[in-house]
C-alpha cells in the first residue's frame, strides 16, 4: 500500500521527535547545529569555521551544563503543576468557578500584578545595567578591540565571544595582574605576531609571555617583567642620596620599571609643566616633591594658592611667595610677566656662550605653582570684572601675563607647574598656551584626557588606581612612573636645607615696597629681601659685574635717615605716626584688635598666639616702650590670608 503525504509527515515528526529527545538527553543543541568547540565536558571558547549569525551564550556551555538546566527546568515545573493541579484540586475548581461567574476582581487583580512585574523588571533592568556599566565599558574600551586584532592571525570567527577565550582582569595594569589568553590547539599562528598584537592593543611595556604549547590546553600568559616599586619615599635606601646627586635644573619625579629614575630638565626639555589629575589624584604630592627641591637647590617658588591650604609646608620656607588672595595672585601674576620682560631685555644684551654657559646672570630661577587652573582662571576673570575701571580692557590683565610668562622660554628661568582637574584649551587660555607644556603627568586620566593632553602616545596605556602611580609624558613616550611621595615635614626639611642654609646664596629675592601708587606697584604679596648676588667669575670684565648688579636691582622706598646722634632737639610725643591711609597707622595688638579686627580675628589672646607660633604674622615696624607697634594693613592682610578651616572661596 502507498505511503500517503500525511504518512510520510507524521513519521519525519516521529523522527524529529526521537532526535530532540536524544539530543536534549545528551546535552547538546536542540537545533541540532553545533556553533562552538564545546563538548559535553568541555566549555567552549571559539565559533566554529562557516557559522554565521549571532551565537548564544547557552552554545559556549558544556553539555552536561546545559543537560542540568534542562532536567532542573523541567523537574522544577512538574512539581509545580502537580502541586497546583493535584494537592489543591478542590480549592482550584472553586477559584475558576467563582472566577468564571465573577472576572472583575480576577481581572483587576491580573492587572495589578502586571503593573508590579512590568516596574520590577524595569527596576531590576535599571539596576543590573548600573551594576554591570564599567564591565561593558571594559569590554568595549579593551577587550572587545582585542578580539577583533587577534581573531584572523589565530585563525578564530569574528563572531567569537571574546570573554570565552580573552581572560583579561580588569586591572590588569596593575604590577601583579596576569592575562591569560586561550589559543587554538593547533598551533598554526605566528607567536610573535600575536605578542606584538597583544602589547599594541593593551598598551602593554616590560611584559613576558609564558606560552603553553602541549596538550588540550593551550595558552598564553602575559604578565609584567618589571615594575615601578610600590611605594617610594625618602627614607628607603638610596632615596635620599639620589636625590641631592639630581641635577638643579632636573628634579626627581620618581622611579620607573626596573627603579629607572624618571625627571624632566626644564631647560633642556620642557620649561614647563601640566599636571592633570581628577580629585585625590596626589597633585599636591606631585608639586611638593618637584617645588622643595627647587628651593633647596636655591630657586624662588610661587605658590598660587587660592584654596589658602594646598602646600601648608611651604609656610614659612625661606625662598618662597605664598600668595593665597585672589588679589595676590593677579598682582603677582602681573608682577612675574614684568620681571619676565627685564630678563628677556637682559639676556639680549649678553652673550649667547656667555647665557648658555652662566644662566644665573638673568636672575634665580622662579618656580611657579598654579594651583587649580580651572577655578583660579575663573577667579582671576571675576576679580578684574569687579575691579576695573572705565577704560580698562575687558580682558583680565593676570591672564594675559600667564600667556606671555609661558611663551618666553627657558633662557628667562621662570617655570610654570601648572594643575588642572580638566586642562582643556579654554580652562588654560588657548590651544597655543597648552602647547608650551613639553612635560605633561597625567593621573587617573580618563581616556577623552588623554586623547586631548597627549594624541600623540598611541596605545593608551591603561590608568592605574594605584596610589602614586603616574604617566609622565615628554617627548612624544610616556612613562609608567612612581611618584616620590614626601611628607610635609620631610618636603619643608628638605627645602630648608638647601643652598639658602648653607649660606651659599643671599636671603629670599622679593621684598615688598611700601606702596605709592597701588595702580603700578606689587604690594604686600610677599615677605622676602634683596639678594646677595652670586661671585662672579675674576676673569669677567667689570662691566660685566656692573650690568648683572644693575639688572638684579630692586625698587625699594627710599628709607628714612636715621636720627643724628648729637642732635639734642626733643623728640616727639610717643604715638603712631600719622597717615593720610588708615592702613598705614601704626598701633599696638590691643588697639588693632579692638578698633580694626574684631570681626576677623576671635580674641585679642589668639593675635597674640599667632604672634608667637604663625610664620605668616607681619613683624614690627616700631616700638612705643616696650609695646610692639605694627602697621594696620600688614595686619589686615595677616588676617585675610590666614589659613582657615573651609575657606577657600574668594569671599
Amino acid at each position: 500500500m502507498a505511503r500517503t503525504k500525511f504518512d510520510r509527515q507524521v513519521d519525519e515528526t516521529a523522527e524529529s521527535m526521537a532526535f530532540a529527545i536524544g539530543r536534549f538527553l545528551a546535552g547538546r543543541p536542540l537545533r541540532g547545529e553545533r556553533k562552538t568547540d564545546a563538548t559535553f565536558w568541555r566549555k567552549g571558547t571559539r565559533v566554529l569555521p562557516k557559522v554565521e549569525g549571532k551565537v548564544s551564550r547557552s552554545s559556549y556551555r558544556a553539555g552536561w551544563q546545559r543537560l542540568t538546566f534542562r532536567i532542573s527546568g523541567l523537574a522544577a515545573t512538574g512539581a509545580g503543576g502537580y502541586w497546583a493541579l493535584w494537592e489543591n484540586q478542590e480549592s482550584t475548581v472553586a477559584t475558576v468557578r467563582d472566577v468564571w461567574e465573577n472576572p472583575d476582581p480576577a481581572i483587576a487583580a491580573a492587572q495589578t500584578g502586571g503593573i508590579g512585574l512590568v516596574s520590577a523588571a524595569a527596576v531590576g533592568s535599571a539596576a543590573y545595567g548600573l551594576a554591570t556599566r564599567k564591565r561593558r565599558e571594559f569590554l568595549r574600551e579593551w577587550v572587545t578591540p582585542l578580539h577583533e586584532a587577534l581573531a584572523v592571525p589565530l585563525g578564530m570567527s569574528e563572531l567569537t565571544d571574546p570573554r570565552r577565550y580573552l581572560h583579561v582582569p580588569r586591572n590588569f595594569s596593575d604590577d601583579d595582574a596576569q592575562i591569560r589568553i586561550d589559543v587554538p590547539t593547533h598551533m598554526r599562528f605566528d607567536e610573535d605576531l600575536v605578542a606584538d598584537l597583544i602589547v599594541k592593543k593593551l598598551a602593554l611595556e616590560n611584559v613576558s609571555f609564558t606560552w603553553r604549547r602541549a596538550g588540550k590546553d593551550t595558552h598564553v600568559i602575559v604578565k609584567k617583567r618589571q615594575a615601578p616599586p610600590k611605594m617610594l619615599r625618602l627614607s628607603d635606601p638610596g632615596v635620599s642620596e639620589i636625590l641631592a646627586k639630581m641635577p638643579e635644573s632636573a628634579p626627581l619625579i620618581g622611579f620607573g620599571a626596573g627603579k629607572k629614575k624618571v625627571s624632566v630638565d626644564l631647560d633642556a626639555d620642557s620649561p614647563h609643566v601640566l599636571i592633570s589629575a581628577g580629585t585625590g589624584g596626589g597633585k599636591s604630592t606631585i608639586l611638593r616633591c618637584i617645588t622643595c627641591q627647587f628651593i633647596h637647590n636655591g630657586a624662588h617658588a610661587f605658590v598660587l594658592d587660592f584654596k589658602r591650604i594646598s602646600h601648608t609646608w611651604a609656610r614659612g620656607v625661606p625662598g618662597v611667595t605664598y600668595c593665597r588672595d585672589i588679589a595676590e595672585i593677579h598682582d603677582a601674576l602681573l608682577w612675574l610677566a614684568q620681571e619676565g620682560r627685564r630678563r628677556l631685555a637682559l639676556a639680549e644684551q649678553l652673550a649667547d656662550d656667555v647665557l648658555e654657559r652662566e644662566p644665573w646672570r638673568v636672575g634665580p630661577r622662579l618656580v611657579i605653582l598654579l594651583e587649580e587652573v580651572n577655578a583660579t582662571m575663573s577667579q582671576l576673570k571675576r576679580y578684574w570684572a569687579k575691579v576695573r575701571e572705565s577704560g580698562d580692557p575687558k580682558t583680565s590683565p593676570a591672564v594675559d601675563a600667564l600667556a606671555e610668562i609661558l611663551f618666553m622660554g627657558r633662557q628667562v628661568r621662570l617655570h610654570v607647574l601648572l594643575v588642572a582637574q580638566s586642562a582643556t584649551a579654554r580652562a588654560i587660555g588657548g590651544p597655543e598656551m597648552r602647547e608650551n607644556f613639553a612635560t605633561r603627568i597625567l593621573v587617573r586620566y580618563t581616556l577623552n584626557a588623554w586623547r586631548m593632553l597627549v594624541p600623540e602616545v598611541s596605545p593608551i596605556p591603561m590608568p592605574s588606581d594605584h596610589n602614586g602611580r603616574v604617566q609622565v609624558v615628554t617627548r612624544g613616550r610616556a612613562q609608567e612612573t612612581q611618584v616620590l611621595n614626601l611628607s610635609n615635614e620631610e618636603a619643608r626639611a628638605w627645602a630648608m636645607s638647601g643652598v639658602r642654609s648653607k649660606g651659599t646664596t643671599g636671603p629670599s629675592l622679593y621684598k615688598p615696597p611700601v606702596p605709592a601708587a597701588p595702580a603700578t606697584d606689587f604690594a604686600d604679596a610677599w615677605d622676602t629681601s634683596a639678594p646677595e648676588l652670586p661671585p662672579a667669575p675674576t676673569t669677567d670684565p667689570a662691566t660685566d659685574r656692573d650690568l648683572l648688579a644693575d639688572a638684579w636691582s630692586l625698587t625699594l622706598p627710599t628709607p628714612t635717615p636715621a636720627a643724628d646722634p648729637g642732635d639734642t632737639t626733643a623728640p616727639p610725643a610717643p604715638g603712631p605716626t600719622p597717615a593720610t591711609d588708615p592702613d598705614d597707622a601704626v598701633v599696638g595688638l590691643r588697639e588693632a584688635y579692638e578698633n580694626h579686627l574684631k570681626e576677623a580675628v576671635a580674641s585679642l589672646d589668639a593675635m597674640r598666639w599667632a604672634r608667637a607660633k604663625d610664620p605668616d604674622f607681619p613683624s614690627s615696624v616700631d616700638k612705643r616702650g616696650a609695646e610692639l607697634l605694627y602697621r594696620v594693613g600688614d595686619l589686615k592682610k595677616w588676617a585675610r590670608n590666614r589659613p582657615r578651616a573651609g575657606t577657600t572661596d574668594l569671599d
